[in-house]
């Protein structure tokens, strides 16, 4: 597949709600040879991803995709609590340059951001993505094409940005990519709000998790996430599932990510997140060289300034209490641009 850069930049105004470039010169200088044999092509030549696609997309028909377990049927155009179509839902592909470094690369991580979300948070920075639903309607012959793109302009790998409620569509769109030539790792970028049945369908496939642990108490998660009150239940049991399929963070003689486990943990205001209890957990149930990324970004967005707690941004103070929480539980594979935020914080005290 040739990829002119008239077609990258016609391809990217379709698919982008945003239009990000490349830092670096040229694309073309990007393109690499995809010598890797990620998880989806060994289940392919094994004989098991038709299998795994098929019992997949059963799950539709009385859909329990995520803890929600709504038991709509999308076969038949009914939407549960997600508000998600049979057909997958894409707001933008495109290289992204703001992930973890192992992941970004030189030539960025090949984003797919899905509209619609099974969590639905209320200080959701992508809420015309996740609430509202923003983004185009594609077949998963559409999303093969797309992972394939992402490829070809050099991304290191496939990033699903909120995948739950599309699973059975990606799995399916990955086996078509993979007879085309895809050869790079996915990257499951999830909310952490799954069950443990439904990764056990990915094992195997899934090269990356890329799993936020939001919060460690119930009354927090159902508070600020629609209800969803068995989220650090939920997520807490997902993330040991994930770390079970890929163990931990392995990245390629480049720095490159190839494999492993990845977790994100949002400081927020008046310590809402639970940020001491994570890192006791992680401590007591990981190996404590996790790759974990513990992040200073939250803002107040979509509904978080009606909630009296969160409706502002976090202090210095706040970042650094939880980083100093993460060493005093013997965390080592903290985030490396978290801990130099976390130097520059103290230098300038």
């Amino acid at each position: 597949m040739k990829l002119t850069r008239r077609d990258f930049i016609k391809n990217a105004l379709i698919w982008g709600g945003s239009l990000i470039f490349s830092p670096y010169p040229s694309y073309a200088s990007a393109q690499t040879e995809h010598q890797g044999y990620p998880g989806y092509s060994r289940l392919e030549k094994e004989g098991k991803l038709a299998e795994r696609v098929q019992e997949a997309y059963a799950f539709f028909e009385e859909c329990r995709l995520c803890p929600r377990e709504c038991g709509v049927n999308r076969l038949d155009g009914e939407k549960g609590f997600c508000k998600a179509p049979l057909k997958v839902m894409v707001y933008t592909a495109q290289p992204h340059f703001g992930e973890e470094l192992s992941l970004v690369g030189r030539h960025g991580s090949g984003t797919i951001f899905f509209s619609n979300c099974n969590l639905r948070c209320v200080f959701c920075q992508n809420w015309p993505i996740s609430i509202r639903g923003e983004g185009r309607a594609i077949e998963d012959e559409g999303l093969a094409q797309l992972m394939m793109f992402l490829q070809e302009i050099g991304c290191h790998n496939i990033n699903l940005v909120t995948p739950t409620h599309v699973m059975p569509n990606i799995m399916k769109a990955t086996r078509l990519a993979f007879k085309k030539g895809l050869r790079i790792p996915l990257v499951y970028n999830t909310s952490g709000y799954e069950r443990v049945e439904i990764l056990k369908l990915l094992d195997g496939m899934v090269d990356i998790y890329l799993p936020d642990i939001k919060y460690m108490d119930a009354d927090m998660a159902a508070t600020y996430s629609s209800g969803a009150r068995d989220y650090p239940e939920m997520a807490t049991a997902a993330v040991l599932e994930m770390n079970r399929q890929v163990g931990v963070h392995q990245v390629d003689k480049h720095g490159i990510a190839q494999s492993g486990l990845m977790i994100r943990h949002l400081v927020m205001p008046n310590r809402v997140a639970g940020t001491k209890k994570f890192a006791a957990w992680v401590a007591e149930n990981l190996p404590r060289y996790t790759y974990v990324n513990i992040m200073s970004q939250y803002h107040v967005d979509y509904k978080a300034y009606e909630y009296p707690d969160i409706a502002r941004g976090i202090s210095v103070q706040e970042f650094l209490e939880a980083m100093d929480w993460a060493e005093e539980y013997g965390l080592t594979g903290l985030d490396p641009r978290s801990v130099r935020i976390r130097d520059l914080y103290k230098k300038s005290k």
